[in-house]
């Protein structure tokens, strides 16, 4: 099994097979636009636009499961990082992470690569990097500058 084997819905609500990034290095995150690491878009941002060319994707799947920090609409949080942080990375719907309700995109995930404190996600901005393959080689807690992640796309580019 690999991430290819999942399909999720972008923010137009439209279903979009992850096989159609077959072959490319992903960062899938969770993110939320009133979080103390929002500013974080601008990092990804930075890293997307630097290594896009080469094969980088960044995923980004909102979440409000953590202190209700992405109220918004799909459209307000697309509108926000787009205007504040210059955001062109792939947008997906709203999702839950943990939990019965979780989307099983981030169950496999989850099973793949735990945290320190297990494999539930802690808070927003948790990133799983993704090789070419599918294969899930790496999480990053929601601390992580993406800088600091710089080096283990390289690797995988």
């Amino acid at each position: 099994m690999s991430v290819y084997d999942f399909t999720v819905k972008n923010a137009k609500g439209e279903q979009v097979s992850l096989s159609e990034y077959r072959g490319k290095v992903l960062l899938i995150v969770n993110t939320a636009t009133n979080c103390h690491f929002t500013p974080q878009y601008a990092g990804l941002q930075k890293l997307y636009e630097k290594y896009r060319e080469k094969g980088l994707e960044i995923l980004d799947f909102p979440s409000n499961q953590f202190g209700e920090q992405a109220p918004d609409s799909i459209e307000e949080i697309e509108k926000f990082r787009s205007l504040k942080y210059g955001v062109t990375f792939p947008l997906f719907e709203k999702v839950n992470v943990n939990g019965d309700g979780a989307e099983p995109l981030y169950t496999y995930l989850k099973s793949c690569k735990t945290g320190i404190f297990g494999s539930n996600i802690k808070w927003n901005f948790t990133k799983f990097l993704v090789d070419r393959n599918g294969a899930v080689t790496d999480r990053f807690a929601p601390m992580t500058d993406p800088a600091k992640i710089e080096d283990e796309i390289i690797k995988l580019l």
